[in-house]
């Protein structure tokens, strides 16, 4: 039995829950609002019929929160739009599926907390919470923008279920930006100093000297005030960096939350010169220290002062096994001193020589906030990257720093000199400890011995109350870090001095923890601190640590609101009507439906218009058309009473309801409510003033209806029908004769169910369902009385003229230039020269123009073509538009011409060729002397000579799309206006030609040539005796770019898409002039690369309407032709593949043959004189060069040749050396380490693939001996380019094998790179500046290559903060 879940959350069986007459919708709500109960669900099963408010009831009753105080929002959407709770509109109306599950999320309102039922305040306690029952929680909580912070960077030992909100904790969070967790966990940490912030309150702002936002202490003061009294959970951080001048890129930038700490203090102090606050970050966290160092043989002391904002812990020192295990522990060993012996010794003034001495730091003076960075990332030298230490370093809640003060009463008798730096240093520690990023303190005294048990169980243990000068501190703030060097994740654990609770503020979430949660912060694992201690330790630990002195004097207490300074208070009063404001806009938006609008608009030839169409869900109906008469532009267009809005459904382009009788419903009501998304959209109907607008049902089905009238072969743009599908097909004809006047006795009615595919509708009982309608279809009617109604569907002319126009599609060509002074070259030797009888008339024709005889030849062969054609339709009738045209023309397929038009127009063609070769022999020289070479010094055009891969033999297989309905429109008739105002291009030929407009075009590269095609001749022209006629026909050609001068002409040719290339080209040389084995075809796609249709018994079904060819002149391929790309390879340049020519390659020719076939073409056109012996051609792949091909090589035999086919041609600096197939060609290159130097390439040809036979070649033409001869294989494409800071080490060197065609090696075809050096060789040694030179420099030569410099690492941005508004651009990179 199948179960089901009840509301009571059980499963009951579904006979009972089906009981009921009423369908029932289950809700399933996840309450976000608090972390108690974001893994619980409350399940409600109401019927369908409930309201949204009852529905909002029932959740407030089981949830126990005062209704009002939450929302409910879909679950399953990412852009949660609340529910209308006051709305009476149903279930069922509002979205939910009866019988399904329905995913809801209780969330709060206005950033609220709901209120509790219980809770008249609507505020809860903090204070009366049991610590001891709650779940504590502390680290990184999953955000939905984490930035760049990883997700695993949790230990699993914390605990997320128990965050606690807003309302209860008291405090705001911040939202993260994207990766500004550093920025946050900062900014807390200031909020939460009360000496920092009254001090922030305290202060000004004054609008004559700056602007408001660029000012960084107005917009601190400003972010405050809102974390102070602001009703929000969380708000944003993006007024505060606008000030320091960063764009939205810095928002992903990831920077050191100490490094921010030093540039902010310094933006405020150069913010606040001048003012009383000019000296606060050096009254609350600038201390003294004394670096010294002491002679050990007179006791004389060297020392100067510095000043620091915070003290930089070692964790592990440099080279040490062993790492400090408590901040006491580091403490002590920064103030350890050193001993300078041995080659470091110290020169004493005093001594006069070079003694031993004693190095090391006191502090003199300790700031009010002490700040301690525990330095937890490091460089490791053995795999030259950053690491992040995770070892475990505790510290205590209260740390006395008396021990490390400098008390020695004894100063000066000894001292021979003392220097204060003061300011220039405030902020820097110049000891080497705290000056290397890195840790690599090579001055800490690695012999340190200190007990270091029970340093843990000091930590965090309350003191008694100290003296008044007293240097104790109390721990107020911890920034833990999680994540690795690379990246990872900031927040901060903040105590409150009001009442002592520890507070984990994690961006836009704040939580209460206890300080068991601060001791997981230590990092680290309790086992042995070994050097591998930290990768197995967890990598959420403390990074920064600050304290406060103990001092009642001087401890503050956070300012009260009614204690505000007077602009403080006007900031408050300003905020919070800003955040009324904000709230009033938000109440809006969630009352604000937001749907897709669409219209026919008539002033714009009845284009489909797309907008959007936001109105408010009480405005009625009569309000949101006049909105939407507004927003499309229809004033003074179509009157407003002409207008009305219906429920469309764009993907099946279906008109589903009509609102009659709703003019006054609210539109919330009549669209569901308010949604982020709809499962429908909107469309402004139109009409003329004396029609009326039909109503349209649920139920009812969208039939186009287009009628055929078959003496005249046309199809008369489409005709709305609305029907039901349980109508039989009697009585659907019933229909569509009203609709068209046609007699429904003798209708035909034919149905495209989909594309192409017709099915005649013959069984009258039938109903449409079962026919296969749906929402939207297309049917063909004729009703006449003719003799083809006896026919079979498919013998009958309704059935060919419906596939004709099925299949027939419009097509851009554009003809090459005519040019008489070149046409001769063209031209001569095609045909026997015929006309040789001198007529006048002839004579007369020659000397007219190409262009005028071609002109006077179409016209003469379209009256052939087209002489069954209605008399009247003119050029611009026959041009298709499914924008424009509003009657479809097709002719009949029977409409062939008889044998003698066949002859006629045979005839004319031979006039043409005659007269063409006429008038171009008067304007040239005469004919060409080589009829076989006509096109031999025809240039290239500028896509063939500039885009190296543009003219490859490729045939495009473009997926087609449905054939627009308007095929072959004729423009002659009107368009018929309907009661709706969809006019003939309908809704279908609108959007479908959107459709089309942004299809991607894809093609795959042809397999085989026209050579391949059996049944053509070598001419291109067809074996067979007759061929299936298929429809084509020209428009009158326009010329194109006549402001550029050029003489081509754009033709439009209607065609029937399964007319083979052949057949194609045939139909075309009146039109281009020549036969069809003289000119080219090439297909443009819609990034403007031409591609070249070779394949002669295709067909051009992978063409569609619209799509471009461009005809260029030139000898097409014959049987056992192939086009081949030739480019030179040039082994020691950078770019070593260079384009040089096209050329034809046959079957059965010599590699000697194509080599003298070549050696013109590439010295007319690349100006390269060769000779015959001294250049090789070889294989190409890609930019890699392969077997050499030798002369006597048969191509198809021994050379595998395809279309599109690419060969490299190689210069010789010598005679050939490759004589035999069994003969390596090896590229070799020597690599000298000490001169960090790759030489030139070098050719190594061997007569077997052994290794030994390489190393001996190798030696004789380096000179290296042959024990001390290394070589290593190239890695990547030619010419395995390699860094040379690389090449020593990543190569496998000197392979333990004895034939090159194994395994490393695996050397088995000409062209391999071999790398060699010499063993003895040691590897320069440089200095930082002149590696970091070399670095630069083969980072230059690899990146121009696009070889990946792996040694690169990422570039990091330098944290800035810009005082004058941000950074200057770069006009160059721009």
């Amino acid at each position: 039995m199948e179960m089901v879940p009840s509301e009571e959350n059980q499963l009951v069986p579904k006979e009972i829950e089906n009981a009921a007459e009423e369908p029932r919708v289950l809700c399933i709500i996840q309450d976000t609002t608090n972390s108690k109960t974001v893994n619980e669900r409350l399940t409600v099963n109401l019927p369908a019929s409930t309201s949204l408010s009852k529905l909002h009831k029932d959740v407030a009753h089981k949830a126990g929160y005062v209704i009002g105080t939450f929302d409910l929002a879909w679950g399953n959407i990412s852009e949660m739009t609340p529910l209308d709770q006051s709305s009476a509109i149903t279930l069922s109306e509002s979205g939910f599926d009866a019988g399904k599950r329905n995913f809801l999320q209780l969330t709060d309102r206005d950033g609220e907390q709901p209120q509790m039922a219980s809770d008249e305040s609507g505020t809860a306690d903090s204070s009366g919470l049991d610590d001891s029952s709650q779940e504590r929680f502390i680290g990184p909580l999953p955000r939905e923008s984490t930035g760049g912070c990883s997700n695993d960077y949790s230990s699993p030992s914390y605990s997320y279920s128990s965050i606690l909100n807003k309302s209860e904790t008291g405090y705001v969070g911040l939202v993260n930006q994207a990766m500004t967790c550093y920025l946050n966990s900062l900014l807390q940490t200031l909020f939460m100093t009360p000496e920092f912030r009254n001090a922030l309150y305290n202060w000004e702002f004054e609008e004559s000297e700056e602007d408001q936002v660029s000012s960084i202490p107005f917009q601190l003061q400003r972010l405050f005030v809102l974390l102070q009294t602001s009703k929000k959970r969380a708000i944003e951080t993006t007024d505060v960096t606008r000030s320091f001048g960063w764009d939205s890129s810095e928002a992903w930038q990831q920077h050191d939350v100490q490094e921010l700490c030093r540039v902010m203090f310094d933006a405020l102090e150069q913010k606040w010169k001048l003012t009383e606050q000019a000296d606060l970050i050096n009254q609350l966290y600038q201390g003294k220290l004394k670096d010294y160092v002491r002679c050990l043989e007179c006791g004389n002391e060297s020392w100067r002062n510095d000043t620091y904002l915070d003290i930089p812990l070692v964790i592990r020192p440099f080279g040490a096994s062993q790492v400090y295990g408590s901040v006491e522990e580091a403490l002590q060993a920064f103030v350890q001193p050193e001993t300078l012996d041995g080659a470091n010794q110290y020169f004493c003034e005093r001594c006069k020589k070079k003694c031993d001495a004693r190095k090391g730091l006191r502090f003199l003076h300790f700031p009010y906030l002490l700040t301690l960075q525990l330095k937890r990332f490091d460089f490791d030298y053995t795999t030259m990257h950053r690491i992040k230490l995770n070892d475990r370093m505790t510290f205590p809640d209260e740390l006395d720093m008396s021990p490390f003060m400098d008390v020695e009463d004894e100063k000066s008798p000894q001292t021979e000199s003392c220097t204060d730096s003061g300011a220039e240093n405030e902020g820097s520690c110049h000891s080497d400890q705290m000056s290397n990023d890195f840790a690599t303190d090579d001055c800490v005294d690695e012999g340190i011995c200190l007990d270091s048990t029970g340093s843990a169980e000091r930590g965090l243990k309350p003191k008694v109350a100290e003296t008044a000068n007293s240097l104790t501190f109390e721990l107020f703030s911890v920034m833990v870090h999680s994540g690795s060097a690379a990246g990872g994740h900031y927040y901060a654990c903040i105590k409150s001095f009001t009442d002592g609770q520890w507070y984990s503020f994690n961006d836009q979430h704040v939580s209460k923890i206890s300080l068991e949660d601060i001791r997981k912060t230590y990092g680290g694992s309790t086992g042995s601190r070994g050097y591998y201690s930290s990768a197995f330790a967890s990598s959420t630990n403390a990074y920064m640590l600050i304290y406060r002195l103990k001092d009642p004097s001087r401890n503050t207490k956070y300012l009260d609101p009614e204690d505000f300074p007077e602009h403080i208070k006007y900031l408050v009063q300003k905020e919070k009507e800003s955040e009324e404001q904000e709230k009033r806009q938000r109440e809006i938006e969630r009352n604000t439906c937001k749907i897709k609008l669409f219209c026919l608009h008539p002033g714009k030839m009845m284009t489909m218009i797309e907008n959007k169409l936001e109105v408010h869900k009480d405005k009625t109906l009569r309000e949101a058309t006049q909105m939407a008469y507004k927003l499309l532009e229809l004033e003074g267009v179509v009157p407003l009473d002409c207008c009305r809005l219906v429920k469309y459904d764009e993907f099946h382009e279906y008109l589903e309801l009509s609102y009659e009788d709703d003019e006054d419903t609210p539109m919330g009501m009549l669209l569901g409510g308010v949604k982020t998304s709809y499962m429908f959209d909107l469309l402004l109907e139109t009409r003329r003033p004396e029609q009326v607008f039909q109503p349209y049902r649920p139920g009812e089905v969208m039939v186009k209806v287009h009628v055929v009238d078959l003496k005249n072969d046309t199809i008369v743009p489409p005709v709305s029908v609305r029907a039901f599908l349980n109508q039989s097909i009697a009585e659907f004809k019933q229909l569509i004769a009203q609709a068209t006047g046609l007699c429904a006795e003798t209708m035909r009615v034919v149905l495209e169910r989909c594309y192409n595919d017709l099915r005649l509708l013959f069984v009258p009982n039938k109903t449409l369902k079962a026919e296969g309608f749906f929402r939207s279809n297309k049917i063909f009617v004729e009703s006449s009385d003719s003799p083809d109604q006896q026919l079979p569907f498919t013998d009958s002319h309704l059935w060919k003229l419906l596939d004709r126009h099925g299949n027939t599609i419009r097509l851009m060509v554009l003809l090459p230039e005519q040019l008489p002074g070149t046409l001769s070259n063209r031209t001569a030797g095609q045909k026997a020269a015929g006309g040789s009888d001198g007529s006048s008339e002839g004579s007369k024709a020659a000397r007219k123009p190409v262009e005028v005889i071609l002109e006077e030849s179409t016209e003469k062969l379209k009256s052939l073509s087209y002489q069954q054609q209605q008399q009247g339709s003119s050029n611009s009738d026959s041009q298709k538009s499914s924008d424009t045209s509003d009657f479809e023309h097709i002719e009949s397929p029977t409409q062939e011409l008889d044998s003698g038009s066949s002859a006629s127009a045979a005839a004319d063609n031979r006039e043409l060729e005659d007269r063409i070769q006429a008038a171009a022999a008067g304007g040239s020289a005469g004919p060409a002397s080589d009829p076989d070479n006509q096109f031999a010094g025809e240039e290239r055009s500028d896509s063939e000579v500039h885009n190296d891969r543009s003219t490859s033999s490729v045939d495009s297989d473009i997926l087609s799309s449905s054939h627009s309905s308007d095929t072959l429109c004729n423009a002659d008739s009107g368009p018929i206006q309907l009661a709706n105002g969809l006019d003939s291009h309908s809704i279908t030929s609108s959007r479908r030609s959107k459709a089309h407009e942004g299809k991607k075009e894809t093609w795959d590269t042809a397999e085989e040539d026209s050579g391949t095609d059996s049944e053509y001749d070598d001419n291109g022209k067809s074996k067979a005796s007759s061929t299936p006629f298929m429809y084509f026909r020209v428009s009158e050609p326009r010329n194109q770019g006549e402001a550029a001068g050029d003489a081509q002409k754009c033709i439009i040719v209607h065609v029937d898409k399964r007319i083979t290339l052949a057949a194609f080209k045939q139909n075309m040389e009146p039109f281009v002039g020549v036969g069809s084995s003289q000119f080219k075809v090439f297909r443009v796609y819609a990034n403007n690369q031409e591609f070249e249709s070779v394949r002669l018994n295709e067909t051009l079904s992978s063409f569609s309407d619209d799509n471009k060819i461009t005809i260029r002149l030139g000898r097409a391929l014959k049987k056992g032709e192939y086009r081949v790309k030739v480019y030179q390879l040039l082994v020691n340049e950078a770019e070593p593949c260079k384009f040089l020519v096209d050329t034809v390659f046959a079957k059965g020719m010599t590699v000697r043959q194509s080599k003298e076939e070549l050696l013109p073409q590439v010295k007319e056109q690349c100006k390269l004189d060769l000779s015959i012996d001294r250049f090789r051609l070889r294989k190409k792949t890609w930019k890699n060069p392969g077997t050499v091909f030798l002369d006597y090589h048969v191509y198809e035999e021994d050379i595998n040749i395809s279309s599109n086919w690419e060969v490299f041609l190689e210069v010789l600096d010598e005679p050939e050396k490759m004589k035999s197939m069994s003969q390596l060609a090896v590229l070799t290159r020597r690599w000298s380490p000490t001169h960090m130097k790759l030489e030139a390439f070098r050719e190594v040809v061997l007569e077997s693939s052994s290794v030994e036979e390489l190393k001996e070649k190798l030696c004789e033409i380096s000179g290296i001996p042959l024990e001390n001869l290394e070589f290593a294989k190239g890695r990547g494409t030619f010419p395995c380019d390699i860094s040379v800071l690389e090449i020593h080490q990543d190569l496998d060197w000197n392979p333990k094998v004895s034939t090159l065609n194994v395994w490393p090696l695996y050397i088995c075809d000409d062209g391999a790179v071999v790398f060699y050096r010499d063993s003895t060789e040691e590897l320069m040694d440089m200095s930082e500046d002149e590696r970091s030179v070399l670095i630069k420099k083969e980072s230059s030569r690899l990146l121009k290559t696009g070889h990946r410099v792996s040694y690169s690492p990422r570039k990091e941005k330098a944290l800035k903060i810009y005082l004058d508004g941000g950074p200057a651009k770069d006009s160059a990179q721009d």
